[in-house]
C-alpha cells in the first residue's frame, strides 16, 4: 500500500524507491548491508540510524572537453529541477554492482544508469573508459522528508555519445564549457531564473573540478587518481 504522503510520486519514482536496494556501507566504504531505496533517503532514518549508502556522480565530457549537465525531472522525489553533472545515482545490491576491484560494480552502475535516464546506450561508454577519480561522503536534506546521506565515487569520461533523455528522469541537457559553468555558479548564488544546481554537484564543482578538468583537456586524468582518500564534506 502506497503511504498517503507519497501520493505525489510518479508510478516510476514509486516503483524505483521501493524496489531498487541500495548498498549501505560504513564511513570507510565497507559493506554493511542493503536497504531500499526509500528508506535510505528518509531524513529520519539518515539522522537516526544514520543510514549511509554507495552512490556515484558520472562527469562526460565531449571531444571538445565540455561538460554534460542534466536538469532533473520534476517527478524526481529528491532535487526536481535542479541542473547537476552528466548522472548521478547508486549502484544496486546485485553481484554485477558489488564488485570493488577498481571500482568495477561502480562502473557497471553508471553504464546501467547513463541508459535509463540519458538513453546513452553501452556501447558509446564503455565501463572500461570510466576514470574513477575519488570519493566524497556528504549528507544534504532535499526538503522536510527526503535527502541524501551518500559515500560518492567521482567518474569522469570523455566520450562523444548520442543523448535521448529520458523525461521520468530528466527535464533538460546541456553541454557546457567551464566558463559557461562558472557563470552558471553565479547566475544560482545569486538566485537568477529560479536556477538551482545540487548539493553533490556544488561540492564537486568547489573542491575538485576546475583542476580535474585541467587533466581532461591534457590526457593526464590518470593522475589525479585518489582513491584511498575518502573526502568527507
Amino acid at each position: 500500500m502506497t503511504d498517503s504522503k507519497d501520493a505525489g510520486m510518479n508510478a516510476v519514482q514509486r516503483r524505483l524507491m521501493y524496489e531498487d536496494e541500495c548498498i549501505l556501507v560504513d564511513e570507510t566504504d565497507r559493506v554493511v548491508g542493503h536497504d531500499s531505496k526509500y528508506n535510505c533517503h528518509l531524513m529520519e532514518n539518515i539522522e537516526a540510524k544514520n543510514l549511509l549508502h554507495r552512490a556515484f556522480s558520472v562527469f562526460l565530457f565531449n571531444s571538445n572537453y565540455e561538460l554534460l549537465l542534466q536538469q532533473r525531472s520534476d517527478a524526481k522525489v529528491t532535487f526536481p529541477l535542479v541542473w547537476t553533472n552528466t548522472c548521478c545515482s547508486h549502484p544496486l545490491y546485485r553481484d554485477s554492482e558489488l564488485i570493488e576491484e577498481n571500482a568495477l560494480g561502480v562502473r557497471n552502475a553508471a553504464q546501467r544508469k547513463l541508459l535509463d535516464e540519458l538513453g546513452i546506450v553501452a556501447e558509446d561508454v564503455p565501463v572500461d573508459q570510466f576514470t574513477a577519480l575519488g570519493r566524497m561522503l556528504y549528507k544534504a536534506p532535499s526538503d522536510g522528508k527526503w535527502g541524501e546521506h551518500e559515500l560518492d565515487y567521482l567518474l569522469f569520461i570523455v566520450r562523444d555519445v548520442k543523448v535521448q533523455p529520458n523525461p521520468d528522469e530528466v527535464a533538460d541537457i546541456k553541454y557546457v564549457s567551464r566558463e559557461e559553468l562558472k557563470e552558471l555558479v553565479k547566475k544560482a548564488d545569486a538566485g537568477e531564473e529560479g536556477l538551482k544546481l545540487s548539493p553533490w554537484f556544488r561540492l564537486v564543482v568547489d573542491n575538485f573540478l576546475m583542476k580535474w578538468w585541467d587533466h581532461v583537456e591534457k590526457g593526464t586524468l590518470a593522475e589525479a587518481i585518489d582513491m584511498k582518500t575518502i573526502h568527507k564534506l
